[in-house]
């Protein structure tokens, strides 16, 4: 076979480059068999190329079988073609007799289209066992063609560990290696149906670190780049870094189109700034699913029920079909206002209307909006009637529904459950003891304590996140890691004072530790968010509204306390916790008490 020669401008090959149809490239096919241009190396890897698309696998391969000593050249060409098609068992029999040629070498151009399949599918264990091969084939250094498609391959099988370590290697990674790495830590920050609002944070602040990285490097960020970016903002409710973003995109003339939308309209409703995420859905040109999605369970989180409901119906009028995510946002909205009746009726309407399977999240959902109006007895017959076995998040959402409405007998059944599935989460055992406390059960809450510290069980401790003057400061109960802390805790004083002025009784039956009265309000005092309320009243400028992000459910007697704090200080104080927001202002919250 000739190599590559005056024939790589051929008219012929415009003529292959025009063809749509399989009839048009099979004469295309003939005329260069007549010409002799198929006795050439370049003509052929541009029909392997084209027929791949056009043609049958069949036909492609014969085309291929008929070449007399294939370079790999040829070969590669025809992996590439064969894998850009999803004809991947067949790329793989082809890399087979690279292997077994006896005068081909697979090259640094051999593997990255079979790594970019093997990550489209996920197949980790194929994918690993290449990896073997190009150290075993190529050696060390690897190329940084290669290194780049390793990382995507490790990145879209969750080994984002993998794909970092391969990632800090690479001299000079490109723009499309960059939203790889950052692609693989949103996507494992990215929450599930049933969380609602909370993903994994860790990651999200990678990646607000790695992109800092990349500014550093002078790598342009493109659209795919900022969608991660600030989707990860919108995890974390990072409102200045997310605005940053927003910024940027407007200065340099970008299109806000429907993917930065939506992340845009996520990133607003996350950082409880529900009026800018309603502006910007307003004022798309472009709307699809997915941005009515952001919107609808934007209005959810925030209470707003009523609103959620009439931009679903909206939806339904523009001729948009509602999928999963937007049934379960609907639900959610539901559940948040207590309209059981209308929640039931969509989730009924999945199957009998929009041809949707329940999947498992949503008889979550269906169990939360039963147990939050007292309906816990119809919310276990959903349990143990629900076609697939019910998971943790149901048994413990059954759980806080029993614990709120006392209804002991529910409540230990659930936890037995949970135990059996999650003998050591500690979430489910304080869900017992509350309801013990609640029930003004103290010898059961003792011997929950005790159960706690004989199977070596810790309680998850609170945590609050609150944004100041651009920068993020989290919090733990008790905290005093903070630079600030004299100041913080003397602001507690003053605080705890101006609500005993305020006739403040402090709600102790919540707290877990076997304890006496007097430490308990103690506890109370030393809550995650009320040293973020503290820490943002002394920092931030009183105008400004203060912003706090949760890890669990906020607590009756913070709940309570957050109402006066906002009355007493004249301050909107916005708290995202694990499922929703609530807004405070002037001594009263959005949620009305009911979450």
């Amino acid at each position: 076979m000739k190599s590559v020669s005056p024939t790589s401008n051929h008219p012929v090959l415009h003529l292959l480059r025009q063809c749509k149809t399989l009839d048009t490239f099979k004469r295309v096919h003939a005329q260069m068999i007549t010409t002799g241009l198929i006795r050439h190396t370049y003509p052929v890897s541009r029909i392997l190329y084209f027929s791949s698309a056009l043609a049958p696998v069949t036909y492609t391969l014969t085309i291929f079988n008929q070449v007399l000593n294939p370079s790999i050249f040829l070969y590669n060409t025809l992996v590439s073609s064969l894998t850009r098609e999803d004809h991947i068992q067949v790329a793989l029999s082809i890399y087979s007799r690279i292997l077994t040629h006896f005068s081909v070498i697979p090259n640094n151009y051999t593997y990255p289209s079979l790594f970019k399949a093997f990550g489209s599918h996920q197949w980790l264990k194929e994918g690993k066992s290449l990896h073997v091969h190009v150290l075993k084939f190529l050696g060390t250094p690897i190329d940084e063609f290669i290194q780049a498609s390793l990382v995507t391959f490790y990145s879209r099988c969750g080994k984002v560990g993998i794909a970092r370590y391969i990632f800090d290697r690479i001299r000079k990674p490109d723009l499309a290696t960059w939203n790889s790495m950052l692609s693989a830590y949103a996507c494992n920050a990215t929450p599930s149906l049933a969380d609602n609002i909370h993903g994994n944070t860790g990651f999200s602040l990678e990646v607000l670190s790695l992109f800092s990285l990349m500014q550093k490097s002078f790598v342009v960020p493109n659209e795919v780049t900022l969608v991660t970016l600030i989707t990860a903002c919108a995890d974390l409710g990072a409102l200045s870094q997310g605005t940053w973003a927003h910024v940027y995109v407007i200065r340099n003339n970008l299109i806000v189109n429907h993917f930065i939308g939506t992340a845009l309209i996520t990133l607003y409703a996350n950082s409880g700034c529900l009026d800018l995420a309603s502006q910007l859905f307003n004022q798309l040109a472009h709307r699809d699913a997915f941005c009515f999605n952001a919107m609808i369970r934007g209005f959810a989180i925030h209470g707003r029920g009523n609103e959620a409901l009439g931009l679903f119906r909206k939806m339904i009028q523009v001729g948009f079909a509602p999928d999963g995510t937007t049934i379960l946002s609907v639900m959610n909205a539901c559940s948040h206002v207590g309209l059981v009746d209308e929640g039931r009726k969509y989730f009924e309407s999945m199957k009998s209307v929009y041809r949707l399977e329940p999947k498992i999240e949503h008889y979550c959902c269906l169990v939360d909006l039963l147990g939050r109006a007292g309906l816990v007895e119809d919310a276990e017959e959903i349990v143990l009637s629900m076609p697939m076995k019910p998971n943790a998040i149901l048994w413990r959402s059954l759980l806080g529904a029993a614990r709120v409405h006392g209804n002991l007998d529910i409540g230990e059944v659930a936890l037995r459950k949970l135990l059996e599935l999650e003998p050591e989460n500690s979430g489910n055992f304080v869900l017992l003891s509350n309801m013990y406390a609640f029930l003004n059960r103290w010898e059961d809450v003792k011997r929950v304590r005790t159960s706690m510290k004989r199977l070596g069980i810790d309680k998850t401790p609170g945590s609050s996140i609150v944004e100041v003057n651009g920068s993020m400061h989290e919090f733990l109960i008790g905290d005093r890691s903070h630079p600030k802390v004299k100041d913080i805790y003397l602001k507690l004083e003053e605080m705890n004072k101006r609500l005993q002025d305020y006739g403040h009784l402090p709600r102790t039956r919540d707290v877990l530790f076997d304890i006496e009265d007097e430490e308990r309000e103690e506890a109370l005092s030393y809550h995650s968010e009320r040293l973020a309320i503290s820490f943002a009243l002394l920092e931030s400028d009183a105008s400004a509204p203060i912003r706090i992000i949760k890890n669990l459910r906020v607590c009756v007697d913070c709940h309570s306390c957050t109402k006066l704090f906002s009355k007493i200080y004249k301050r909107e104080i916005i708290v995202r916790d694990r499922t929703r927001f609530h807004h405070f202002k002037n001594g009263t919250c959005s949620c009305l008490d009911y979450w």
